[in-house]
C-alpha cells in the first residue's frame, strides 16, 4: 500500500477537525497525533508535532503534509509505533491550551489569534481589519491607469462622431463650437466605443491565463503596462495635426491604437484587481476586543469588501480627473493633447510598481492550473451527459457532481490529479461564482449607456458652454461621495441593526438601481423629443432642446449607486470565491461579463436613430429589472451559504513525479 493511501485518511480527518469545535473531537485528535507520530518515524523529513506537557491537545496548528511522500508501505508499521513519543525540539507543529478545541495553520499570519466559537459567530458584531499599506500603492497604480483609460475614452465619442470644425487642425471646437474629428455619426461612434469596451474586457482572459499559469500577477501587470503604453502613443499619432485632417488615415491609426490599448488594459485589469486584495493575507475569522471593550469578530470577507470599496474609490478619482480635464482639453486645445496627457499620467504606473516590488504579496504561477481545473470538470461530468436537457441540467447540478471527482474517491488516481480534496471544493466554489456572473451582462448594458448614448443625449440639450461629455463626470463624483458614506455610515448602520446585506443581496440591489437609472434616461429622452424644435429628430437638428443638460444628473447618480452595489461586489465575489491559484482567471471571467454587455448593446444600434432612442433606454431598463429578479431567484441558495463558502480550507496542488496513475 502506498504512503498516500495509508496517510490520506488521517490527513482528511485532521482537516475536518480544523473546522470543528468541542470536546467530542479531542479523542480523534489524539488518534491523529499518534498516527502522525508513526509516519514521522518512518519519514524523518516530515515536520514534527509538539505535544503539551499533560499530553492533551487542545489546539493544533498544522502545516499540512504533502500527499506524495515515500516510505510507508504497509499498515503494520502504523500499529507498531502508535504510542511512540514525538520529538518536541522542533516546532513545525504546535499544541497549546488556550481553552478552545480547534486547530489552525501555523502560517505566520494567524498565529496567536483567538478564533470564535460557533455561538460567537452567530452573535458577535463583525468588523473589518486594517488595510495593509501595499494595497494603497496598487490603488495608486490603478488610479493612474484609470485616468489614462477614461481620459482618452471620454473624448472618443466626439472624436469619431463629430466632424472636424471648420478651420481647425486639432479638432478643438472652442467655447461655442463642438469638438470633433472624423465625422462618422452616432451609430459608428457607438459601435466603435462599444467594441472598445468589449475588447478591453475580453482580453482580461488572456491576462488571467498568463498570470495564473506562467508569469504571475506582478510580471503580467508590468507587461500589460508596456503594451498599453504603445497603444497610447498610437492614439496620439492619430490626432496630431497633419494626420487628423485625413479622416480615413486618422481612423485607421485610431482603431489600431484602440486595439493595442485595449489589449494592455485587459491584461492589466484582471491582475491588478486581484493583486490589490491579495495584500491582505488573513483568511480566517478571529475575535478582538475593541477600544470600547466590545468583543467583535474581524471578518476577512468584510476586509476584502472594504479594500474593494477604496480600490473603486481610487478608480473613480482617476476617471473623474481624467474625464473632466480631457473633455475641456479636447474642446479648447485639441485631441492630440487630450491623448498625450493621459499617456504622461500613465507613466506613474511602472514607477509605482517598481517602488513596491519588494513589498507586494505575490502568488506564484502554478503551471497548468487552468487546464487541470477544466479537466477536473470534464472528469466530474463523465457519465452525466444526456440528450434530455432537463436530465442533463439535473445531472450537472447534482450534489455529488464534484464529490465523486475528489482524489480520495478514486481507486486509480490519474497522473494529472495532483491536488487534494480541498482544492476540488475551491474549484466547485469558483464555478459557482462564475454561474453568478451569468446575469451581469444585463447590468453592464445599463452602465454602457454612460459614455456614448448619454453623451450623445447631452448634445441635444442646452449646454450653456459645458462640453457635452463633461456630464459623465457626475458618475465618478457620485461614487467618490457615496463610497465613504457607505463605508462609514450605511453599512455600519445595517450591521448595528443586524441586517445582513450580503454580497448577493447587494448585487440584486445594483440591478434594480441600474434599471431606475435607465427609466430616468427614458423620461428625459421623451421630453427632449417633446421640446426639441425638430420634434422626434432631435439628434439631427441644428438647434437643441431648451431642457437644461443637468437634468441628466439622476441617471448618472443612480448608475453610481448601482456600481457600488453590483460592480464592487462583483470584484469582491470573484476574488473571495476563486481558488487561490486561479484568482486572475476567475476575475477575468467577471470582467468578461462587461464585454458581453458591450456585445449585447450592439444589438440596440437600430434603436439609436430618431425617434426610437427613447425605446433604447426603456428596453434596457426592463431587461435590467427582469435580470435583477432572475438573478436573485437563481442565487438565493448561495446567499445562505456565504460564510461556508468564504471559510473553506485552502486546497493545494502538487506534482506527481512519475507514472500514469498512482493508487490511493
Amino acid at each position: 500500500m502506498s504512503f498516500t493511501k495509508a496517510f490520506s485518511p488521517a490527513i482528511r480527518e485532521l482537516r475536518i477537525l480544523c473546522s470543528q469545535t468541542g470536546p467530542q473531537s479531542a479523542g480523534t485528535r489524539q488518534f491523529i497525533l499518534n498516527r502522525y507520530a508513526t509516519i514521522k518515524d518512518l519519514n524523518p523529513d516530515l515536520p514534527v508535532l509538539v505535544r503539551e506537557a499533560d499530553g492533551t491537545p487542545a489546539r493544533i496548528f498544522a502545516r499540512f503534509v504533502p500527499h506524495a511522500m515515500p516510505g510507508l508501505q504497509t499498515d503494520t508499521a502504523i500499529h507498531e509505533a502508535t504510542n511512540r513519543e514525538i520529538d518536541v525540539k522542533k516546532q513545525h507543529f504546535e499544541v497549546d491550551s488556550s481553552g478552545e478545541d480547534d486547530c489552525h495553520v501555523a502560517d505566520g499570519v494567524h498565529d496567536g489569534l483567538e478564533f470564535p466559537t460557533e455561538e460567537e459567530r452567530l452573535t458577535l458584531r463583525r468588523v473589518s481589519d486594517t488595510i495593509p499599506w501595499p494595497a494603497y500603492l496598487i490603488c495608486v497604480v490603478e488610479m493612474a491607469e484609470r485616468f489614462s483609460y477614461y481620459g482618452c475614452s471620454v473624448v472618443f465619442t466626439n472624436f469619431i462622431q463629430q466632424s472636424l470644425p471648420d478651420g481647425s487642425r486639432t479638432g478643438a471646437g472652442g467655447a461655442e463650437g463642438q469638438a470633433g474629428a472624423l465625422g462618422r455619426g452616432q451609430q459608428t461612434s457607438t459601435g466603435l466605443t462599444t467594441f472598445y469596451q468589449f475588447w478591453a474586457y475580453v482580453t482580461p482572459i488572456l491576462g488571467g491565463y498568463l498570470a495564473d499559469t506562467y508569469w504571475g500577477r506582478y510580471n503580467t501587470i508590468c507587461v500589460a503596462i508596456a503594451v498599453a503604453l504603445v497603444g497610447h502613443i498610437i492614439l496620439i499619432v492619430s490626432a496630431v495635426p497633419g494626420v487628423i485632417e485625413h479622416s480615413d488615415n486618422a481612423l485607421t491609426c485610431f482603431v489600431i491604437g484602440m486595439l493595442v490599448t485595449g489589449l494592455g488594459t485587459g491584461m492589466f485589469k484582471s491582475n491588478v484587481s486581484t493583486l490589490v486584495a491579495e495584500q491582505y493575507k488573513r483568511s480566517k475569522l478571529f475575535v478582538v476586543t475593541n477600544a470600547k471593550g466590545e468583543r467583535v469578530i474581524v471578518d476577512p470577507a468584510f476586509t476584502v469588501s472594504r479594500m474593494y470599496l477604496y480600490f473603486y474609490l481610487f478608480i473613480n478619482i482617476g476617471s473623474l480627473v481624467g474625464q473632466l480635464t480631457m473633455a475641456y482639453t479636447a474642446k479648447y486645445v485639441g485631441f492630440y493633447l487630450a491623448f498625450t496627457l493621459p499617456t504622461v499620467v500613465f507613466l506613474i504606473c511602472p514607477f509605482v510598481m517598481w517602488i513596491g516590488r519588494n513589498n507586494y504579496n505575490r502568488t506564484p504561477p502554478t503551471g497548468s492550473v487552468v487546464a487541470t481545473a477544466f479537466r477536473l470538470w470534464t472528469f466530474a461530468a463523465k457519465g452525466r451527459w444526456s440528450a434530455n436537457p432537463v436530465r442533463l441540467y439535473k445531472n450537472m447540478r447534482a450534489d455529488d457532481f464534484w464529490e465523486n471527482a475528489k482524489p480520495s474517491k478514486q481507486q486509480e488516481r490519474p497522473r494529472w490529479m495532483s491536488f487534494d480534496d480541498q482544492w476540488v471544493d475551491e474549484v466547485r466554489r469558483g464555478f459557482k461564482a462564475c454561474s453568478v456572473f451569468v446575469w451581469y451582462p444585463l447590468f453592464w448594458l445599463c452602465y454602457g449607456q454612460l459614455n456614448n448614448n448619454l453623451t450623445s443625449q447631452a448634445a441635444t440639450m442646452t449646454l450653456n458652454g459645458v462640453p457635452n461629455d463633461v456630464l459623465s463626470n457626475l458618475n465618478p463624483i457620485s461614487l467618490i461621495i457615496f463610497i465613504p458614506l457607505c463605508d462609514f455610515v450605511f453599512y455600519p448602520f445595517l450591521v448595528r441593526k443586524k441586517i445582513r446585506f450580503t454580497a448577493l443581496k447587494r448585487v440584486t440591489a445594483g440591478f434594480f438601481t441600474g434599471a431606475a437609472a435607465m427609466v430616468w434616461a427614458a423620461v428625459v429622452q421623451h421630453y427632449i423629443y417633446e421640446t426639441s424644435p425638430c420634434g422626434g429628430h432631435a439628434t439631427e437638428c441644428d438647434e437643441v432642446s431648451p431642457l437644461n443638460v443637468w437634468i441628466q444628473t439622476g441617471s448618472y447618480v443612480l448608475v453610481g449607486f448601482s456600481e457600488i452595489f453590483a460592480s464592487i461586489t462583483g470584484l469582491e465575489y470573484a476574488f473571495t470565491k476563486a481558488p487561490k491559484n486561479m484568482r486572475s482567471l476567475v476575475m477575468a471571467m467577471f470582467l468578461l461579463t462587461s464585454a458581453f454587455g458591450a456585445a449585447l448593446s450592439e444589438a440596440f444600434l437600430p434603436l439609436l436613430e430618431d425617434p426610437l432612442i427613447v425605446w433604447n433606454y426603456a428596453v434596457v431598463a426592463i431587461l435590467a429589472g427582469i435580470g435583477g429578479a432572475l438573478f436573485w431567484l437563481s442565487v438565493r441558495h448561495l446567499d445562505a451559504q456565504e460564510d461556508l463558502l468564504n471559510n473553506l480550507p485552502e486546497g493545494h496542488m502538487r506534482a506527481v513525479a512519475t507514472g500514469d496513475s498512482e493508487k490511493v
